[in-house]
């Protein structure tokens, strides 16, 4: 057990920093080199998870009590508190995710700008004063915490998914219990230390680390009044079918398979720039990476020349090395998925332009080769369902009208991009995309920390996050009519 923070390898169940309560655990390893065992992480069941449930169901009301222009002061202190560490922050998403340091520093500094944000909006939980239909009347709204939530996050952005949780949700007023993947739990460890030493009270934010097991007993808790929800579609339909029955109130954020269009006006340089930062940066491993690019057969060669010797040109090793250009993928598991995409690629017609295999480097790690596949028949499994991991297929169009259909023929609506110089044509995908967060000339992937991050059609189920619209998952809406 190599971490020298002991604590961390715990859950944190009000206040304290508990093992599980059966002794198990589970050791987190370094995608990069699979012998650097970073620590044995506490492996949870149902009495962990209950215990985290009780001790945020013992603390909401004083929570409550406090009000949101108190509440957001603290998760402002946990901000400062994570401004002076971001260099330990980032070090262990790299260490534990694999993503380049440089990226890890990226994902720290955008936590901290969702969390500005979000510390903002605490000023601005109003409701609204309206007319009444009777004299001496006041009739307003108001808004309430939904009480204790679940926070159920993924492995590829450790910090600021959880941030951008974890950070509303208390300014709002609820009590949470956060459930990190397994594969990243030191970083949500460290998260929760930051707003614990910020001075947040016993309770109000508990940890909870492990698989399947935890995320299943807070779903199944009546205490557990929301779910907000990362990760993939199975999973989120697997959530929102076992809450139904009690109404729970679900946020869903799920899985993507975005498109990059290229039309024959574009500018191929300002294109290739986008697409390799979309689809190999974090090692494609974003559900808005640009797994698909969509060319007008005019330019089809000119980008080709373009970007295949820049992706055949990247350097692949560990995070921490400043001299890769891409790091591992997370696990071996994920690795072997990119490698049977491409060979269900080979198997639909399509051909490796660049990449293909699993990297050789001097480390023993989850390595795979930047990859980009040419002839993607637009209805095959790797043009419609999703790798994660630094695959990217081109698929042939004929002009506008055919790339926007390619675009919108897949179940999920995470982003959508176009490159074009016709002013018109960037305004009508904008109206055409089936698509959440949109992009015109620039690389598809995210939104700024103010805009709300969210998906269409499979991609997304309920309130945006990063938004004012947050609120409506983590509050309730109150009405007011009061006569004097």
């Amino acid at each position: 057990m190599t971490s020298p923070y002991a604590d961390h390898l715990l859950n944190h169940i009000d206040g304290c920093w508990r093992p599980s309560s059966s002794g198990e655990t589970r050791d987190n390893v370094n995608p990069a080199e699979v012998d650097d065992v970073i620590g044995s992480f506490a492996e949870s069941g149902e009495p962990d998870t209950t215990a985290a449930i009780d001790a945020a169901a013992a603390a909401a009301a004083d929570w409550d009590q406090l009000g949101p222009i108190e509440r957001g002061t603290l998760v402002a202190k946990a901000g400062r508190l994570i401004e002076d560490r971001i260099e330990q922050l980032a070090a262990a998403i790299t260490r534990e995710q694999g993503k380049r340091i440089s990226e890890a520093r990226g994902e720290v500094r955008r936590s901290l700008a969702i969390l500005d944000f979000t510390v903002g909006e605490a000023r601005r939980l109003n409701g609204v004063t309206t007319p009444a239909e009777e004299p001496r009347t006041l009739a307003v709204t108001f808004r309430r915490p939904l009480g204790v939530v679940g926070l159920i996050t993924p492995w590829n952005f450790p910090l600021a998914i959880p941030m951008w949780k974890v950070a509303p949700a208390l300014i709002a007023g609820c009590t949470a219990v956060l459930k990190p993947s397994p594969l990243t739990p030191w970083t949500s460890a460290l998260l929760v230390q930051a707003f614990t030493d910020a001075g947040v009270p016993a309770g109000v934010l508990n940890l909870v680390q492990g698989d399947r097991v935890p995320g299943e007993t807070l779903v199944a808790d009546e205490r557990v009044k929301g779910i907000s929800f990362t990760g993939s579609l199975p999973v989120g339909q697997a959530i929102n079918g076992a809450g139904a029955h009690r109404l729970l109130r679900t946020q869903l954020e799920l899985g993507g398979k975005n498109a990059l269009i290229v039309l024959a006006d574009a500018d191929l340089d300002a294109a290739v720039d986008a697409i390799v930062h979309g689809a190999f940066g974090q090692s494609g491993q974003r559900c808005s990476a640009t797994s698909r690019i969509i060319v007008d057969r005019a330019v089809k060669d000119e980008l080709l020349g373009r970007l295949v010797p820049r992706v055949a040109a990247m350097r692949v090793g560990p995070g921490d090395q400043e001299w890769a250009d891409i790091g591992p993928v997370v696990n071996e598991v994920r690795r072997q998925a990119c490698l049977d995409g491409v060979e269900s690629a080979r198997r639909a017609g399509a051909t490796v332009a660049a990449g293909g295999s699993a990297a050789t480097t001097d480390s023993k790690g989850w390595f795979v080769e930047p990859t980009v596949l040419v002839d993607v028949p637009w209805d095959s499994e790797i043009a419609q369902e999703e790798v994660f991991g630094p695959v990217l297929s081109v698929i042939d169009c004929d002009g506008y009208a055919d790339a926007m259909r390619i675009s919108n023929s897949v179940r999920y609506g995470m982003s959508g991009t176009i490159f074009t110089q016709n002013p018109a044509l960037m305004f009508q995908a904008l109206q055409d995309f089936e698509a959440g967060m949109l992009h015109v000339n620039r690389p598809g992937v995210g939104a700024y920390a103010h805009l709300p991050h969210m998906g269409a059609k499979a991609s997304q189920l309920g309130a945006p996050e990063c938004s004012p619209d947050v609120w409506n998952f983590y509050t309730d809406l109150r009405s007011a009519c009061i006569a004097y």
